[in-house]
């Protein structure tokens, strides 16, 4: 069990963040500063800190809503996360302000991933995937390991990786994904597992 939820939370996350805000930041970073070992420092430190208050969250509440209807919610949750994914992100001004800092590339990174990252498609999907699984660190584990997946490459290929990799594709695959782990959870809420 503990195998398939960092599994399948790396997953999620990984192809949601191909082409996500977050992603694109990370390009914008490297491309700027030049210091691709500090800026993948700072997005895995933002990464871990952001995940880990998203799966507790996502956990707690699971924990203190039980009820079916709870359940339901998690499962349309999903669902909605699929439709949103199909959406193209763009970074906007505000998202680069951080970028401007005097902190050097490891500090302005942790700073302006973890603000990018509030309320972002793979922090709400965090929170998801730890109310369906009830555990904090295999979600955070697994979300974290597919945000590295997924920037990893970004960080050191950067344009490159954007051109060559289909946006439309992983959003597509990601969207899947989600969709699947909706109608999943509610196929078990409704046959009353």
């Amino acid at each position: 069990m503990i195998f398939s939820t960092v599994l399948t939370s790396a997953s999620v996350v990984a192809l949601a963040e191909v082409g996500d805000k977050t992603m694109l930041l990370a390009i914008l970073l490297v491309s700027r500063m030049r210091k691709p070992w500090a800026i993948l420092g700072g997005i895995f430190c933002a990464t871990v800190v952001n995940h880990l208050i998203a799966a507790f969250v996502g956990s707690e509440v699971s924990g203190l809503l039980d009820a079916k209807w709870f359940r339901i919610v998690v499962a349309v949750g999903f669902i909605a996360m699929a439709i949103w994914t199909l959406v193209p992100d763009t970074i906007d001004d505000d998202d680069t302000a951080a970028v401007r800092s005097h902190g050097g590339a490891f500090l302005t990174t942790v700073i302006a991933f973890f603000l990018v990252e509030i309320g972002d498609k793979t922090q709400i999907a965090t929170i998801a995937l730890a109310a369906h699984y009830h555990s904090v660190l295999d979600v955070a584990i697994g979300t974290t390991l597919g945000m590295m997946i997924a920037d990893g490459p970004a960080v050191f290929l950067g344009e490159a990786l954007v051109r060559r990799i289909s946006l439309r594709v992983a959003r597509i695959g990601a969207a899947l994904l989600f969709l699947i782990l909706g109608l999943w959870q509610l196929g078990a809420v409704l046959s009353g597992n």
